[in-house]
């Protein structure tokens, strides 16, 4: 039976809130975005209410509200821990924030939301297993099978970006050098995320070369044919590359979306499959690893997706 209610979509952001709409027609519309309270709970559930009631026209009263988060979402209590945004650090947002906005709210992780999303809609439609490969500013992941969010323990699933797991030799032009495991914000050290996202390929960047670049000037440096940003990108595939495959070997995925940053550079993401698929146990005759395509509302839309999995209201 068609749904007649729309889907409020939240995407909950270290700076941002957004707010939108996943029509009827399946079509998603962002409507508002507003600088996140980042450390008031009271202010950031005013805040949501808020952009809710000014766009009410756009729901009904039966619409369940879907939220794509930054952090972990505890799978047994719905607690989220989101530590760099205090706001709603260790609070049951579906449980606190549908008992206020009475609607039924669904939540989850972003980069699992971004995930079902391609897996569902995007690059990799009609694919049995999807994983997703955030490069933002850090490494994140995510596991769609058969068209379902794998949640793991503690609400852990797909985190390629964490564990003590980065190469300490890299091959150069022919030359071994020796790369320092550094220490990770989140407790361990040797962490991909050190070296893998935007931040850590300008991290391997003045590692390499004692030099200071962002992330763009080394892309934009890297297609110039530039000799130390091709140093830069040549190690940092290496690094990026095995742990991808080693990913793949392990769930069984044929298809690998990546979104973030780094997910822009079509130049960078079809080099970095031509080194996994060197990597994987057996190559493909189609790509693994491609840019997705809800790069900048992939939360949102997949948030939505699990919403209209979930609740029987629509």
């Amino acid at each position: 039976m068609r749904r007649q209610s729309a889907v409020i979509c939240l995407d909950l952001g270290g700076s941002f809130i957004k707010l939108g709409v996943m029509n009827a027609q399946d079509q998603l519309i962002l409507l508002d975005q507003h600088k996140i309270p980042a450390t008031s709970w009271d202010d950031f559930t005013a805040l949501v209410r808020r952009m809710i009631a000014q766009h009410h026209l756009q729901f009904t009263a039966s619409s369940a509200v879907a939220i794509s988060t930054a952090g972990i979402v505890a799978p047994e209590t719905g607690e989220i821990f989101a530590s760099n945004i205090p706001a709603f650090h260790q609070h049951s947002l579906a449980n606190e924030l549908g008992a206020l906005l009475q609607r039924q709210v669904i939540v989850h992780n972003d980069a699992d939301c971004f995930t079902l999303a391609e897996a569902l809609a995007g690059a990799g439609k009609g694919h049995k297993v999807v994983f997703g490969a955030i490069l933002g500013s850090g490494v994140g992941g995510g596991l769609v099978a058969d068209g379902r969010i794998i949640t793991g323990q503690n609400g852990l699933t797909g985190e390629w970006g964490h564990g003590p797991i980065t190469l300490t030799e890299v091959e150069i032009g022919g030359v071994v050098r020796r790369l320092p495991r550094k220490a990770c914000p989140c407790g361990q050290k040797g962490c991909l995320d050190s070296y893998g996202g935007a931040r850590g390929l300008e991290n391997l960047h003045q590692t390499l070369h004692d030099r200071t670049a962002s992330s763009v000037e080394i892309i934009e440096c890297w297609q110039q044919q530039d000799a130390l940003a091709q140093q830069t990108v040549q190690a940092w595939l290496q690094i990026v590359g095995q742990p991808l495959a080693y990913t793949i070997n392990i769930t069984g995925a044929s298809r690998v979306a990546v979104g973030g940053g780094l997910a822009s550079v079509a130049p960078l993401i079809a080099a970095l499959d031509e080194v996994v698929q060197g990597y994987v146990l057996r190559r493909t005759a189609h790509r693994l690893v491609v840019p997705g395509e809800f790069a900048h509302h992939g939360g949102m839309m997949g948030a939505a997706l699990l919403a209209l999995q979930n609740t029987h209201s629509l």
